[in-house]
């Protein structure tokens, strides 16, 4: 067995992050590089290093976990979500239950808070926010952001759910008081159940096909009747039918109705 694959598996056993649903190319890249500017030469001994220091099993999983975000990342469809996704669902549903899957620092759950109360009032919004990094999602509980992660923040939408603090700018606490945050491992940890919305936007694209294909059917099953899957701009689903999906718009797939 190679050292990668060794290391791998003492991964899994410490933290129950399985490395080899990843696609092993960039992930090991990724970690060969982190082991090298912490000066070792090999897995074995970064990851001896790594069960000893909290700070450097820390950071590998700051590593391993990509969080980059900001909030209306890819703005088109999020206006799609507005405009079209989410008066669809209005019709049906007086409340709506929304699951922010691998949401890193929290830009994507407060995005859809934001969206979701111009539909519904904030008392009729549910939003699971989840993520398998427990640093960023201390983040993304105190809901302080930088001045660049609003860049395509409208003005308005600021002054009504921002106070700015400097050059920071805080979410209002009645916006926060309708998600919850938790830790979930997507490959290992219980599904929500009966979600009218699950977002889960430029994450997959790091897990093999086989992992991804789980994934898909485990989000179907998650969703309510007609409930709506939205994916980011480098994952389209090829043969959606498979999952139960249909296609509603790019990157937007509806739950087929229970036959």
């Amino acid at each position: 067995m190679s050292d990668y694959q060794l290391f791998i598996e003492s991964i899994y056993k410490k933290t129950g992050l399985d490395l080899s649903l990843y696609k092993e190319a960039q992930m090991k890249r990724r970690l060969t590089s982190l082991c090298n500017k912490r000066g070792f030469a090999s897995f074995g001994p970064y990851f001896q290093a790594i069960n000893k220091d909290q700070q450097l099993l820390q950071e590998f999983l700051d590593k391993v976990t990509i969080n980059v975000s900001e909030f209306y990342r890819n703005p088109s469809r999020w206006n799609v979500l507005e405009k079209k996704i989410l008066p669809e669902l209005k019709k049906k549903r007086s409340k709506i239950r929304i699951w922010s899957a691998a949401c890193s620092t929290g830009e994507e759950p407060y995005t859809l808070a934001i969206i979701a109360n111009q539909l519904w009032p904030l008392a009729q919004i549910e939003i699971t926010a989840t993520d398998i990094d427990p640093n960023v999602l201390a983040r993304a509980k105190q809901g302080i952001y930088k001045d660049r992660a609003l860049q395509e923040v409208p003005d308005s939408i600021k002054k009504k759910y921002f106070h700015q603090e400097g050059q920071t700018f805080k979410v209002d606490d009645k916006l926060k008081q309708t998600i919850t945050f938790q830790k979930h491992n997507l490959l290992a940890d219980k599904y929500p159940s009966n979600m009218d919305l699950i977002v889960c936007r430029n994450v997959l694209i790091y897990f093999t096909e086989e992992a991804k294909h789980t994934i898909y059917h485990n989000f179907s099953k998650a969703l309510a009747k007609d409930g709506v899957f939205f994916v980011g701009s480098t994952e389209q689903i090829f043969s959606p039918e498979q999952y139960d999906f249909s296609v509603l718009d790019t990157f937007f797939y509806g739950k087929a109705s229970i036959k």
